[in-house]
């Protein structure tokens, strides 16, 4: 669970690098508050950013309508946890990263195919890019070589870079059919039941959607 002290820190660190101008907070703004989607980079840095936008910020991100949002819902997380015998921690996310040869032609790809948000893109020239429809997000990472032994790649023909489970995966699929996405495998009934389809990127990653 979240802890809020943590979090009221990490809401003064997005202030802080605000007011130092460190552009790929603009990015995290924009992304996460509505209200600067359609300006740039340079105006949403020259605009007054206070703590309560910070806050709100993180309370997106975690979740939440606002900051008084998130504060009652640890308080009530909080409540139901003193309430268990917590053996184990809890794992909250986790975000695949998927190795690519061109950042800009990935999140062109992952924007324009697969309808996916552009939460950031970082660097100069791109490195690293975030990528994020619903609650799924895919981390970019550029890299000079091919991640995968082309003979790795010629045995293995199912090696998966990430699996992402939705509500109706074959609506997905039907959207997916109409943009002509590359499919490495058409939707199925898996034996278990799950039914699956996976997407191959233009770096060959392979990337399963499961319902």
């Amino acid at each position: 669970m979240p802890n809020l002290e943590n979090l009221k820190k990490k809401a003064k660190q997005f202030k802080r690098w605000h007011q130092d101008r460190y552009y790929p907070v603009a990015a995290e703004i924009r992304y996460w508050l509505t209200r600067y989607s359609h300006l740039s980079d340079q105006q949403i840095l020259a605009l007054e950013f206070k703590l309560a936008d910070a806050q709100e910020l993180v309370a997106a991100q975690e979740g939440f309508e606002s900051w008084p949002a998130l504060k009652k819902g640890l308080t009530d997380m909080s409540t139901t946890a003193e309430q268990k015998l917590a053996s184990e921690p809890t794992l909250i996310d986790a975000q695949p990263q998927l190795f690519v040869s061109n950042i800009q032609a990935a999140c062109d790809f992952y924007s324009q195919k697969l309808g996916f948000d552009i939460a950031f893109i970082y660097g100069e020239p791109p490195f690293y890019a975030q990528v994020a429809r619903g609650a799924a997000r895919l981390n970019l990472r550029r890299v000079e070589l091919p991640a995968f032994h082309p003979e790795l790649r010629q045995r293995e023909k199912d090696i998966l870079s990430a699996t992402i489970t939705l509500d109706d995966v074959k609506t997905l699929f039907l959207e997916y059919t109409a943009k002509n996405v590359p499919f490495h495998q058409p939707l199925r009934l898996e034996p278990w039941g799950a039914r699956t389809f996976i997407v191959r990127d233009p770096d060959e990653n392979l990337i399963a959607f499961a319902g």
